[in-house]
């Protein structure tokens, strides 16, 4: 007998124990014991700092050291420091920090979660978690805070990787970020080249933070905003490249948006999109569809694999490129490079 096997069971213990290390990030975030432990600290110093029992934070500590979250120096005391992913994304004061944005989602699963039984019984939406975005002010909210979080340390990165691929990118032109949220895409893609201008587009609340951000940047005379709702506003006309992104989950329509999508294309023009799709393995769906079980609840729309690109061609793109299992927040993403034929 192999006594180093893992038990078959073990995959389904450790969605109980993914429990406990949730809560340690969830408690360190809180107390924001990272922004202490950039230097090497001892159990009994972050206890004192804290007010907080010795013996019972030196076993945290040392969860999060097996968590890869912390590294431990020998010695007696031991010592602990952050690891460079944790300096880089849950240290609060780190340049891409990314704390407010984790709990925002552990709270937002957490409760689905415990409602679960409850919505597959009657088929009814319960109560949203805490600040949950149900209002267009609670999305201008995130927008400044969470999904610039995201935007910020994830989405822009990956945005800029996928531009080496879109030869367009390069030409520059009117580019429109559609629900854009806090407009960061759309600054870092005019960062990048000086020969593209624009919009993002979101509910007239949220671009009012796009707008403070786009003014920071200095970039306010080449990247205005325009407020409305994708599902029955104008989106302006004329762009040669426009990036969509967990946008079209929640349009009533997803035919009738891409076909408004298509028309503010110009000839020749770029459409972008970055949405999930229920991938056709189990493998690759267990990664996007527990995070989008509570959206699909909803009543809104993640499509099967191939659907979304199938219907950018019903509605006249052409010339489609799909990119799969595109690392995203939370959940990988299929990312659609589509084009409108020129004249």
């Amino acid at each position: 007998m192999n006594f180093n096997q893992p038990a078959i069971l073990q995959p389904y213990w450790d969605l109980a124990l993914a429990n406990v290390k949730a809560d340690a990030l969830r408690i360190a975030l809180e107390w924001d014991l990272f922004r202490q432990l950039n230097q090497p600290q001892t159990a009994t110093d972050i206890a004192a700092c804290l007010g907080v029992d010795i013996s019972n934070m030196g076993y945290v500590l040392e969860l999060l050291w097996s968590m890869d979250l912390l590294a431990r120096e020998s010695g007696d005391p031991v010592r602990y420091c952050n690891q460079d992913i944790t300096r880089q994304y849950f240290a609060s004061d780190a340049e891409h920090y990314l704390g407010d944005a984790f709990l925002f989602r552990l709270t937002g699963l957490r409760h689905f979660g415990g409602q679960l039984a409850q919505q597959v019984q009657s088929g009814t939406v319960y109560s949203q978690a805490p600040d949950a975005i149900t209002t267009q002010e609670n999305w201008a909210k995130a927008a400044n805070v969470q999904i610039a979080q995201e935007q910020r340390a994830i989405t822009t990165g990956v945005v800029r990787d996928l531009m080496t691929r879109v030869p367009e990118f390069q030409r520059g032109g009117r580019l429109l970020d559609l629900g854009g949220g806090p407009g960061l895409v759309a600054i870092s893609l005019l960062q990048d080249n000086p020969l593209w201008s624009g919009a993002v587009f979101d509910f007239p609340e949220t671009v009012k933070v796009a707008r403070g951000n786009i003014d920071k940047a200095g970039l306010s005379e080449r990247l205005k905003v325009i407020g409305g709702n994708l599902a029955t506003d104008p989106i302006g006309d004329n762009f040669d490249l426009i990036w969509c992104s967990s946008v079209l989950h929640f349009m009533p329509d997803i035919e009738a948006t891409l076909t408004k999508i298509w028309a503010a294309l110009k000839p020749g023009g770029v459409f972008i999109s970055a949405h999930a799709e229920v991938p056709s393995t189990a493998t690759d769906a267990s990664k996007v569809l527990p995070y989008y079980l509570a959206m699909r609840m909803k009543g809104c729309h993640v499509t099967q694999q191939d659907e979304l690109a199938a219907l950018m061609t019903q509605v006249g793109f052409a010339r489609i490129e799909q990119y799969p299992q595109v690392t995203f927040p939370v959940a990988p993403v299929t990312v659609i490079v589509a084009r409108k034929e020129a004249l």
